[in-house]
């Protein structure tokens, strides 16, 4: 085989860091991106942001007042003036800055509801101290009080917090008794009618049901404590939740009324009575953080329709140190400097860009949802990234990129981007209905129902049918179930 050399020229394409940084700032969410952010300003003396969270933190003195004095205990400085006396230097230029907005003049006070902001005043409680948040209880902690008041033994208290720790969250016993007391020491010489009696003692605590060792049980234990019911009402719901509560759960009313020899009014009331029980008495000490999430951008009603601006609270406001940058002007500073400069400005204009795409992409959308703001998702029509990418002038991806876990706040609720673009189904007409309209349309059908008569999958397409949309009965069924509507059988009642 022989050797040779060849020329050939070929075209590639090459992303620049600049490039590669301005993309993975438009995919981050914005968790994401404050983290982000929180790292480069670690490793990037030259970058400072003005919307620090730690500045407008409340420090308390040790008897509960808020201290309103900077940390080192020095007056704080005149405005205009640094600590030590000394005129503050001036903030970087504009080009140098990014102050969260797409226009120049846009500030936070813009954003507010009519009162002061964080850092103002005016609040009757301003000088009060503030309300701190108690640590919640936990289901164990809360019978283990219940425990300790009660008049036991050591044994018996020793036994009773045996089976608290044996608890789930729910507040069920879902270890049989048995292996519990197959785990326990020989030498202790304990009885399993012991740990029963522990278990009975547990049951009878607040909250009621707790210690149950299944759903019936728990029902059982809660209607036996129930106040103000019929005996005959009582018997027939214990008779329901211990021998027949699958056919009360499918509500097969046929086969109660006949096993029980009753009536739709007996049924009713043993179904009023089963409603008040809670199955999951534990649950409401369990300590479930909720997560919120920030719109992006906020959509409110204008006199021209709708406008759209970006939420400055998730926009951080940067710029490159002033002093830092004034000893780069005067050849101090070393040529590690220099290349962090020119990552700051990066990083600032990679910023701006980010929001302005989101803006632009959020107007495109409710430009072409107008409906949809107006009268809500029955008015939702069929859209595609393609559609707001050629509108745009951007790539398909880079609209996939905007639309990932940002948030749009509008009149009717808190929407991720994506949520506005979606399938189509085809109209008699020959036109196109979005899924999410079908889906409203499917939720309307169902929650104006008679509970007696419900409608089924079948009817529910047909009566789509006749407003035209061409939609089949598992179409119809995916749509219900997505919605997390039961279907017709369990959605029936007396």
């Amino acid at each position: 085989m022989k050797q040779s050399l060849q020329l050939r020229t070929s075209q590639h394409l090459a992303l620049t860091p600049q490039l590669q940084q301005s993309i993975r700032l438009l995919q981050l969410s914005t968790l994401e991106l404050h983290q982000e952010i929180e790292q480069i300003l670690g490793d990037n003396p030259l970058l400072e942001r003005l919307d620090d969270p730690l500045d407008r933190s409340v420090r308390l003195l040790a008897d509960g007042a808020i201290n309103n004095a900077p940390p080192n205990g020095e007056a704080p400085p005149a405005p205009g003036q640094q600590a030590d006396g000394q005129e503050a230097p001036a903030p970087a230029g504009e080009g140098e800055g990014f102050d969260g907005g797409a226009d120049g003049d846009r500030s936070d006070t813009d954003w507010s509801d009519g009162g002061a902001g964080p850092s103002g005043g005016g609040g009757e409680d301003e000088d009060g101290r503030p309300q701190l948040e108690a640590c919640a209880i936990t289901l164990r902690e809360h019978l283990m009080e219940q425990v300790r008041e009660a008049t036991l033994s050591a044994r018996d208290r020793a036994l009773a917090e045996l089976v608290i720790d044996a608890l789930d969250d729910n507040g069920y016993l879902e270890e049989p008794l048995d292996e519990i007391h197959a785990r326990l020491p020989e030498e202790l010489d304990i009885e399993i009618d012991e740990l029963r009696c522990a278990l009975a003692l547990v049951q009878s605590m607040d909250p009621v049901g707790v210690g149950a060792r299944s759903a019936a049980e728990c029902l059982a234990l809660q209607i036996r404590r129930m106040p103000n019911v019929a005996m005959v009402t009582r018997r027939m719901a214990l008779t329901i939740v211990e021998g027949y509560l699958s056919w009360f759960a499918q509500r097969e009313y046929s086969k109660l009324k006949k096993a029980l020899d009753c009536d739709d009014e007996d049924l009713r009331e043993v179904q009023a009575v089963v409603r008040q029980c809670n199955p999951h008495p534990g649950a409401p000490f369990a300590s479930n953080v909720s997560d919120y999430v920030v719109p992006d951008v906020i959509v409110r009603p204008s006199k021209n329709g709708w406008a759209v601006t970006l939420n400055p609270d998730v926009m951080p406001r940067l710029r490159v140190n002033s002093l830092y940058a004034s000893l780069l002007k005067q050849g101090k500073s070393e040529a590690q400097m220099g290349a962090q400069l020119q990552e700051a400005k990066w990083l600032i204009k990679n910023m701006r860009q980010r929001f302005d795409t989101i803006l632009r992409v959020a107007e495109a959308i409710v430009e072409r949802q107008r409906n949809f703001f107006s009268h809500g998702a029955v008015a939702m029509r069929p859209l595609v990234l393609r559609e707001i990418a050629d509108t745009l002038g951007l790539h398909e991806s880079t609209i996939s990129r905007v639309t990932t876990q940002k948030y749009m706040l509008t009149p009717h609720g808190m929407f991720e981007l994506k949520y506005f673009f979606g399938s189509h189904v085809a109209t008699e007409a020959g036109g196109e209905a979005s899924s999410t309209a079908i889906r409203a349309l499917i939720a309307q059908l169902t929650g104006a129902e008679d509970p007696r008569n419900p409608l089924s999958d079948s009817k529910i397409a047909e009566m789509l049918g006749e407003q035209g949309m061409v939609i089949a009965r598992r179409t119809v069924a995916k749509y219900r179930e997505a919605l997390k509507i039961p279907p017709v059988s369990l959605r029936k009642s007396l």
